[in-house]
């Protein structure tokens, strides 16, 4: 029996003789120890009423409506010359709660499990439910026999510590995966689907499969092989729950299922049925992927069906319906498809509200928006302003809700969280390239909430001497124009040579659309060479000569991401072009070509991982003079890592040094590009890991010359002070002589 009902049972029996005998009225009611309800509710729930006579029933009654407030641990009352006293005492405050070995580090999940928050009152049964919850979960994640124990602490101001101990049980391992009725497909395609899968071999492995079972998943697996065959026409294929046998001798599994695969069924007709004609059936037609005689495919039908929602929805219709049905002949093995859309009344734009910008200016939040009030709904226009808020890198989260008002109006209520967007760096740390590094650095990408983007940096290393200002609008007086004003002195040891640098730089560009944006600008520097080697200036004449370049950069870029450090979705590219000899020394002009895909697996894997594509070609012809100083040389992070930055290069084949190492004199063209997965490592901290894999290619006369590859991870953190990048890596097709380092790290770079 529960010891509360212990309690309250003993309680009323206790009532109930100590009342049984009293004849007398009631002329007073008292009540001790009671904190948790005032004394007005206790008077609505006693049923003791003052100037009548005694009553044991209504007693009995009343401490069992106190009792199941549920604040008590145990409730009586006593009688004494017509005053009737209830006392109470109440259970003790949790002052501490606690999950030990079962996702202690993630605050999220334990909120969720537990449901207890410090404060609340002692209660055994929210801490079974609590404590069933985390063997459901444990089981969930395929976790068998798994036990959870309770710990309650009585501590010395009288509150209670709770721990929770997850004891982990055994995972259970699927050995083999057999299917009956499958002719018309390849099985092996099904692990793209589904979620528990047969052990591979070595499924430790990166990237194999570890055959882990994920007991919730297993209800799904059924329903995600038949999407399948329905992406490949078969309308009728039928899959049965897995019958899972378990060896719990040695946790191992085998599944099997039994699936009626049908025939396949061709498209025999589209048919779009408007319930008020607001768009040619035509126009709807054309963007319409499925295609008559082909086999049906149900992706590709949800797919048309969210593009013609897109496209009403773009002519204001925003609460518009698009409801898709199938019409199959079983003996023809066809099926017409059927799109009956209900637009309803078109909306417009009332009023649209920013939320959440403590610091940044509303006008800032405002720019980015392609929707207004009094403007037609568009969900295109929608989308792209979330993601043009989150290209800014201003905020850490954007979310804009749409908020119904009546049938032809809403608002939009555009919610922001602010990210950190600059920062006062005072210290030092250490580069692979530069070594220990002592610096000051001030800068702000938003200062003031403003947009304006300003950085003041004071730097020196073992190899290096930075100094520099910059001050760049993206949006002059909140036009499409751009502005950027920079001024430097710059001072770097190479291997074999040391360059001294000061300049300035001013530009302006133009956003053409919401992709789209051009640049044009001036840049004037004077660079000086030292501690060079003279055996090279006879083989190379002019190599180390100090020169002055004037030139100028045009340039184009391409950006529909959806963020501006971590994007999940979208592409970037950029392509400039610099022209040095309108006056100066330096005569040459220079390509470089940037590009990036970045697609999010959320929906097809149900994860939060990241596929990254990076690619850089660069390339410089001579028209007069090419210093060393505006060649290309790979290596570190932006090209191959594995490798000491600016270390990968055509060489001399003069020994500059006398240690063996050649005189790098740089490459006229290079292509490097990446390919990377990003997890989630620490979602609460905003952590991730990435894998990466990275080739790079570079040459005077032909870019085959020199190649090089790395591999590694990195740890991405959204720190306090901004994007800190750790990166850990091994040489690929490395040779003699070559500058390894297997770490790095950058700040405020784009991951």
């Amino acid at each position: 029996m529960d010891s509360n009902l212990k309690k309250i049972t003993l309680s009323l029996l206790l009532s109930s003789a100590l009342f049984s005998a009293s004849a007398g009225n009631v002329e007073t009611i008292r009540y001790e120890g009671m904190v948790h309800i005032s004394e007005a509710v206790a008077k609505r729930l006693n049923e003791v009423k003052i100037g009548e006579p005694l009553d044991a029933k209504a007693v009995d009654k009343t401490v069992k409506a106190f009792f199941d407030q549920g604040y008590f641990e145990d409730v009586w009352a006593e009688e004494e010359g017509g005053v009737v006293t209830f006392h109470f005492k109440e259970k003790p405050i949790i002052s501490k709660v606690e999950l030990k070995g079962f996702k202690e580090n993630d605050e999220e999940a334990k909120k969720s499990l537990l449901q207890i928050e410090k404060g609340a009152l002692y209660d055994t049964r929210r801490i079974e439910t609590a404590r069933k919850r985390i063997v459901d979960a444990l089981s969930q994640e395929g976790k068998i026999d798994s036990v959870v124990e309770v710990e309650t602490q009585k501590l010395e101001n009288g509150s209670m510590q709770v721990t929770f101990i997850a004891n982990e049980g055994e995972e259970i391992i699927i050995k083999k995966l057999n299917y009956y009725g499958v002719s018309g497909l390849d099985s092996d395609a099904f692990d793209a689907t589904i979620a528990n899968k047969e052990e591979d071999f070595i499924g430790w492995f990166w990237g194999r499969n570890d055959g882990k079972m994920k007991l919730a998943e297993l209800q799904y697996d059924p329903m995600r092989i038949r999407d399948f065959y329905m992406q490949n026409g078969y309308l009728d294929a039928k899959v049965d729950n897995p019958f899972v046998a378990v060896d719990f001798n040695h946790y191992e599994a085998s599944m099997t299922y039994n699936v009626f695969e049908g025939d396949i069924f061709r498209v025999s007709d589209i048919l779009i049925f408007q319930d008020t004609a607001v768009i040619d059936d035509k126009a709807l037609l054309d963007i319409i992927a499925l295609e008559k005689n082909k086999p049906f495919n149900i992706k590709t039908f949800r797919d048309d069906a969210e593009r013609i929602k897109t496209k009403i929805a773009d002519l204001g219709y925003a609460f518009v319906q698009v409801q898709p049905d199938l019409r199959k002949d079983k003996e023809a093995k066809t099926v017409e498809v059927i799109y009956r859309i209900v637009p309803g009344k078109k909306v417009r734009i009332h009023n649209v509200i920013v939320s959440g910008n403590n610091r940044t200016l509303d006008r800032i939040v405002r720019r980015e928006l392609f929707l207004a009030p009094g403007d037609w709904y568009s969900l295109t226009n929608l989308k792209d302003s979330r993601n043009a808020l989150g290209r800014t890198g201003y905020f850490e989260t954007t979310t804009i809700e749409e908020k119904r008002l009546d049938d032809e109006s809403m608002d939009l209520i555009v919610q922001t969280k602010e990210a950190p967007t600059g920062n006062i760096q005072l210290g030092g740390g250490y580069g692979s390239f530069g070594g220990i590094m002592l610096s000051v650095a001030v800068s702000d990408r938003n200062i003031f909430g403003s947009g304006l983007n300003v950085g003041l940096n004071l730097e020196r290393s073992t190899r290096t001497k930075n100094y520099s200002f910059n001050i760049s609008n993206p949006r002059l007086n909140d036009s499409d124009f751009s502005g950027n004003f920079s001024i430097f002195s710059n001072a770097t040891e190479y291997d074999t040579y040391t360059t001294n640098s000061q300049g300035i730089s001013v530009g302006t560009g133009h956003r053409f659309n919401r992709y789209t944006s051009g640049y044009l600008g001036y840049n004037y520097s004077n660079n000086q060479y030292s501690d060079f080697n003279d055996t090279l200036i006879a083989t190379y004449p002019g190599a180390y000569e100090s020169y002055s370049k004037s030139s100028m950069i045009v340039s184009a870029t391409f950006d529909n991401t959806d963020d501006y450090y971590v994007p999940r979705e979208g592409i970037s590219l950029s392509q400039s072009f610099e022209k040095a000899g309108l006056a100066g020394d330096a005569d040459f002009w220079k390509s470089r070509t940037t590009f990036g895909v970045y697609r999010g697996l959320q929906k097809m894997l149900d994860a939060d991982l990241i596929l990254r594509y990076k690619a850089r070609f660069n390339y410089v012809e001579d028209t007069g003079y090419l210093p060393l100083n505006e060649r290309f040389y790979m290596g570190g992070i932006g090209s191959v890592r594995g490798y000491q930055s600016y270390s990968i290069s055509p060489n001399s084949g003069v020994d500059g040094n006398l240690d063996g190492r050649l005189d790098l004199i740089g490459g006229r063209q290079t292509f490097s590009n990446s390919l990377e997965l990003s997890v989630p490592l620490v979602p609460e901290a905003k952590m991730r890991a990435t894998a990466f894999v990275d080739y790079g290619m570079i040459g005077t006369q032909n870019l085959s010359e020199i190649q090089r590859g790395g591999y590694g991870i990195s740890l991405e953190w959204f720190s306090p002070v901004g994007p800190l990048q750790l990166v850990f890596s091994n040489p690929l097709m490395s040779e003699a002589g070559d500058n390894i380092t297997h770490f790095e790290f950058t700040i405020g770079q784009r991951f």
